[in-house]
């Protein structure tokens, strides 16, 4: 099943974001603003304190926005143009942080959580479009897709930041200036990919435009939650998706600090994230075939059971080895999970108030990653053991399977 050019330019978005989660939030921000704000004379611990304070506050922003925002988007007209809106604010902050002097550590953090808020809430708008650009028979493959180019260009993007910091900006920059030019680099690259989305993707599912939309979002978004019985099996699906995604994140999120304890060096680290990501392109899309082949039910239950097999595997981690073997694993499976997570909820949603909904599926994905590192952290303290902490987040995952299990095959597979 070839897609056409609006196909093509929706999956286009994830490739041109990529740059930034990669370049800016992953591997380059976090050291910078520690170097920049030591050198300004605050403390490591000050430092790390006031990044994850921005980190969180940014997370929240988005999500105590998330349903408002979708809610309004579902207006005919609206989501494009919020879309648009997001993403340049994100573009213009991204490089905003490559233009701040470097003793404005303060200024850095403001520019980080606004450019945290328009990468997010550009992606709230991005997902909710896969039901305007695809049918119930092409989500699957569509959405798979997506991810998995979305971890290609971010590793191609990546490899470029690379060829900069290895050769100094061929000779001309100091440290600092390669990351400033990295941040640079991931504007410019969202820039260019987006564009074929902004000329080419159009929203079909709408409701129409009333007197006060500000007004009506905010009171749909009310209504909804007052009668969320009246769309049941998408709310368990809702509590199923936090329970193992919750799982999913934190494996990513916990893996360099996992990996530090059994003497990983930090160079190898940078090239397991490069390595998974790149098996996740090619997996993402076999997910999709996977879902075709039998069914979206299906593609999530093996998803969740590889990453319970992840976590029973983690009792026995101990080298690195070891450690390549479960980041490969994970590779198997992050961008699958995800993809058909985000179209089997898809099936779900009114097509007409499809950003609203996925508002609360926002919602959900920031905060996830909350109850996992918890469980880590209080399990490896109670047994001193970071392994046996990372195999705790399998209670996570059997939470999630059971509560998916619930909901009646028929429910997305008839369509």
């Amino acid at each position: 099943m070839a897609f056409n050019k609006e196909q093509w330019s929706w999956i286009f978005y994830d490739w041109a974001n990529s740059g930034y989660g990669i370049i800016v939030t992953t591997a380059v921000l976090p050291i910078y603003f520690k170097g920049v704000a030591e050198n300004s004379g605050v403390t490591a611990a000050n430092a790390t304190a006031y990044w994850g304070y921005a980190n969180s506050f940014g997370t929240l922003l988005v999500a105590v926005l998330a349903p408002f925002l979708g809610a309004l988007a579902d207006y005919q007209g609206y989501k494009k143009r919020l879309l648009t809106g997001f993403a340049s604010l994100g573009m213009v902050m991204t490089i905003g942080l490559a233009l701040l002097p470097s003793n404005q550590w303060q200024w850095l953090l403001v520019i980080y959580v606004l450019s945290v808020l328009g990468y997010s809430g550009g992606n709230l708008f991005y997902d909710s479009f896969l039901t305007d650009v695809s049918d119930n028979r092409q989500m699957d493959r569509l959405s798979s897709v997506g991810y998995g180019f979305g971890y290609l260009g971010g590793v191609i993007a990546f490899l470029l930041f690379m060829v900069l910091e290895f050769t100094n900006g061929f000779g001309q920059l100091s440290s600092l200036g390669v990351a400033r030019w990295g941040f640079a680099l991931a504007a410019v690259w969202w820039l260019a990919f987006y564009l074929p989305f902004q000329r080419n993707v159009q929203q079909r599912h709408a409701l129409n435009t009333t007197a006060a939309p500000l007004r009506q979002s905010w009171h749909r978004v009310w209504q909804t939650i007052l009668h969320l019985r009246q769309h049941k099996y998408l709310a368990w699906f809702l509590v199923a998706y936090f329970c193992y995604i919750d799982g999913v994140d934190t494996i990513f999120t916990m893996a360099t600090s996992i990996g530090l304890d059994i003497g990983v060096q930090s160079t190898t680290l940078i090239l397991v994230l490069l390595v998974v990501q790149l098996v996740a392109f090619p997996f993402s899309i076999l997910y999709g075939w996977l879902a075709g082949k039998t069914s979206t039910r299906t593609g999530i239950l093996v998803a969740i059971v590889v990453y319970l097999v992840i976590c029973l595997d983690a009792l026995n981690l101990k080298t690195t080895t070891d450690f390549w073997i479960l980041a490969v694993l994970v590779g198997t499976s992050q961008g699958g999970i995800q993809a058909l997570s985000r179209s089997y909820f898809a099936r779900l949603v009114p097509k007409d108030r499809s950003s609203e909904f996925f508002g609360f599926y926002n919602i959900l994905g920031k905060f996830s990653a909350v109850l996992g590192p918890i469980l880590v952290g209080v399990v490896t303290q109670m047994t001193g053991q970071s392994r046996i902490g990372a195999a705790s987040l399998s209670i996570l995952f059997v939470l999630g399977l059971l509560i998916f299990l619930t909901i009646p095959r028929t429910m997305v597979d008839k369509s």
